[in-house]
């Protein structure tokens, strides 16, 4: 038992700040004080949960006879979920898009999310998986809807609704095709299971190891906005106020990410290093759904005249960047994905940042609302750039060397087919920097509207921005600290 409460220290420490943080909400009745006060017990309650990292042994404990892994690659993004939800908090706490009588509600749903990430992405049960994707998406179905009386909120719910929940069904339907034929929850032991019977059944058995898998990845597909699963995304992200989007956009899609990889990888053990896993061709079958959502994704990107729809394509079209990884399966390729994803947070969260900043002064999420801001707010402007090139992958921002790291091991894979997906990969960047220059054109090169207000920038707005943009220029020339941890949580560093 001990060790077992051990393993799950940092989802403890976020279960008791959830509890803190209702406690103190129901008792605060100083409008004033309210939010100042629930915002820093939900950061001390991230920090402790951060802290308890550094008591974990590297590569376990394992938890309820192995349900809940505690290897690198957990622990990993676990770390990573905590500073997305860190970030999700503070940008609640400056956005007038949160009522301040309901800020704690948004804390606790936001910090309950994250719980349920956590566990997402160490889950090594099927059951296990199932329920921390409930935990993960129930509460964000509310805060997508969190703006009452919002036609526009209420409609972003109701579609995140549907499609979770059918995604969910489908998913769960899948699993339970799995472990009918496997005859085993734990998802080490599934994969073997089905290669035995790949091997030695019939083409029906083959068949139906397919359709298994093939549901099950519907629910993973959802998760991180992949083409054809993504069609809630755009909406979603539009309609939930400002801060939730943010959240949206890099938490659950991460731990969607992180989840697959344990679901493909570990479970299957697909690698273009390996033999099918099950009968199934993994590394084509995600290349291709990563060629179409990065392809669908930034082409729909490009008519956009809301700033946070494009990003909501633009978030899609970076799902595929991530898939090319996962397709590919080796140790290398993890670590590619896992250097990626702390840069996409920091870049992604950047320019959410600036749209929140704009939206607050201007009440607009269009073009118009950018147009001359390099005159009216050059901090803001200067840091949509940086962090608008970095999503690009132009050097020499963060996210050149996160895609190089994508692609360089897309290309390891030395087979005619992945050098198609690295080409596609590369002329889909090439047509992103497209839509991101017209809004870089738009704010640096065209006048401003009439009447258009100067964005004044708060201090903390200012530190968090500073906070985002400094790591998206410095990990463009140092980035070997965030390398070195990646390859840790892919187990190819001791």
């Amino acid at each position: 038992m001990q060790s077992n409460l051990l393993a799950i220290g940092p989802e403890l420490a976020l279960t008791a700040t959830v509890l803190l943080v209702l406690i103190a909400d129901l008792m605060v009745g100083d409008r004033a004080a309210r939010r100042p006060l629930l915002a820093t017990l939900a950061f001390v309650g991230l920090g402790f949960a951060a802290a308890h990292f550094a008591v974990l042994p590297d590569g376990g404990p394992s938890a309820f006879d192995g349900m809940v892994s505690g290897d690198g690659l957990g622990r990993f993004f676990r770390g990573l979920f905590l500073v997305a939800a860190f970030f999700g908090v503070a940008f609640g706490a400056l956005s007038d898009e949160i009522p301040v009588r309901r800020f704690g509600e948004f804390t606790i749903l936001l910090l309950s999310t994250t719980l349920g990430m956590c566990f997402l992405v160490s889950a090594q049960n099927l059951l296990m998986i199932v329920l921390a994707l409930e935990l993960t998406s129930l509460p964000s179905y509310i805060l997508a809807g969190f703006r009452r009386g919002d036609r526009r909120s209420s409609e972003a719910a109701l579609k995140y609704v549907l499609y979770g929940a059918a995604a969910s069904g489908l998913m769960l339907y899948g699993f339970s095709l799995l472990y009918g034929m496997a005859g085993t929850l734990d998802l080490t032991k599934v994969g073997p299971a089905l290669n035995a019977l790949a091997v030695n059944g019939s083409v029906a058995v083959r068949a139906g190891i397919a359709v298994a898998a093939l549901l099950a990845m519907v629910g993973y597909g959802y998760k991180i906005a992949a083409v054809p699963f993504h069609q809630w995304a755009p909406d979603v992200y539009e309609g939930a106020p400002t801060p939730v989007t943010a959240f949206l956009s890099v938490g659950p899609k991460a731990a969607g990410v992180a989840a697959l990889i344990r679901f493909v990888v570990v479970g299957f053990g697909a690698s273009v290093a390996t033999p099918p896993a099950g009968g199934l061709p993994w590394p084509i079958l995600l290349g291709i759904l990563a060629m179409a959502t990065m392809t669908i994704g930034n082409l729909a990107a490009i008519p956009q005249d809301n700033v946070k729809r494009l990003l909501a394509y633009s978030s899609i079209a970076h799902a595929g960047y991530l898939l090319m990884g996962v397709a590919v399966g080796t140790p290398e390729a993890i670590q590619a994905v896992a250097v990626y994803l702390p840069i996409y947070l920091l870049m992604n969260l950047g320019a959410f940042l600036v749209v929140l900043a704009v939206r607050a002064k201007t009440g607009s999420e269009t073009f118009a609302a950018y147009r001359g801001l390099g005159t009216r707010s050059p901090l803001l402007a200067v840091c949509l750039a940086i962090f608008l090139f970095s999503l690009t992958g132009v050097p020499p921002f963060a996210g050149f060397i996160g895609k190089f790291y994508l692609f360089a091991a897309v290309l390891q894979a030395r087979t005619p087919f992945f050098y198609v997906l690295a080409l596609v990969g590369v002329l889909n960047s090439v047509v992103s920097l497209f839509y991101y220059a017209r809004l870089v054109k738009a704010v640096f090169l065209e006048g401003s509207p009439a009447g258009a207000p100067v964005v004044a920038v708060p201090f903390a707005v200012t530190l968090l921005l500073i906070v985002l943009a400094i790591p998206t220029l410095l990990l463009g020339v140092w980035w070997s600290p965030l390398a070195e941890l990646a390859a840790r949580a892919a187990g190819i560093a001791g």
